[in-house]
């Protein structure tokens, strides 16, 4: 089944590009990655870079990765992370976040891992949905039922490089459709849209590079505009499955998470 991809990175407003995005595609693997360096302490965008290298690194391989297998390996970055953070004492508080994609090509197999509030959502059926929930207090505040209007959105309780023991989110394996489109980002570009805009914009394109330019094309630059980066991820033809409004509505059935949001209709 081929995969057709395509990435946008912007420094925004910002002094530099913290964000880091990365790509291995071969004959039996695939793995997409994206890091966010945590703003506020020195070290973000270092951070970022090693995470996403040390699973490129892992990728190139050329072997696929079993969902079963990333927890050690992100195990073992955490470890190189804070290595790092020993060796430079300037660096001793650099964090990043991450959302990774790993496809297996051969039997046709996908799964993710994130941590902070860098996101994946997916498209599958005609519809999209936010696959990941964001390990930040805002969203701890809304799924324990509160207010969490003024509460800064990028107040992150879990991210690569810090101490915690829980510091990322796994998936389970998902059986790959033709059709279904992923979408991995930073909060500098999801926080600048929501799953309408997100979805109509797919319904449009003909290409995954067509999807991407059609969503920054939605909202201009903000002034103080924070570092923007987003990965589209095609398997097959996505651009067939918009035709399924014609499907019986039982039929229009996507891969949930207990935390995934999708568009109500």
């Amino acid at each position: 089944m081929k995969i057709e991809t395509v990435w946008c990175s912007n420094q925004g407003s910002r002094a530099q590009n913290q964000d880091k995005t990365g790509e291995y595609l071969g004959e039996q693997s695939a793995c997409f990655v994206l890091c966010d360096g945590v703003a506020g302490d020195a070290g973000g965008e270092q951070a970022a870079a090693l995470a996403c290298q040390f699973l490129l690194d892992h990728a190139e391989q050329g072997t696929p990765c079993p969902a079963d297998a990333v927890p050690a390996l992100i195990a073992q970055l955490q470890q190189a992370i804070q290595q790092a953070q020993q060796r430079d004492r300037a660096y001793s508080r650099m964090r990043t976040t991450l959302v990774a994609l790993f496809i297996d090509r051969t039997t046709l197999q996908a799964h993710w891992v994130h941590a902070g509030d860098s996101r994946l959502y997916l498209f599958r059926n005609g519809y999209l949905c936010q696959a990941t929930t964001d390990h930040s207090l805002a969203q701890k505040m809304k799924d324990a039922g509160f207010q969490s209007a003024g509460l800064p959105d990028n107040l992150l309780y879990a991210a690569l490089g810090s101490g915690e023991h829980h510091i990322a989110t796994y998936s389970p394996t998902l059986s790959l459709n033709d059709g279904d489109a992923f979408l991995l980002c930073s909060d500098g570009f999801w926080q600048r849209y929501n799953l309408a805009q997100l979805e109509s914009t797919l319904r449009l394109a003909h290409t995954p590079a067509e999807w991407l330019m059609l969503i920054e094309h939605l909202s201009p630059a903000l002034p103080q505009q924070d570092n923007y980066s987003a990965i589209a991820v095609w398997v097959g033809s996505p651009q067939e499955s918009t035709l399924l409004q014609l499907l019986p509505l039982e039929e229009k059935v996507i891969f949930q998470t207990p935390h995934s949001q999708r568009i109500r209709r």
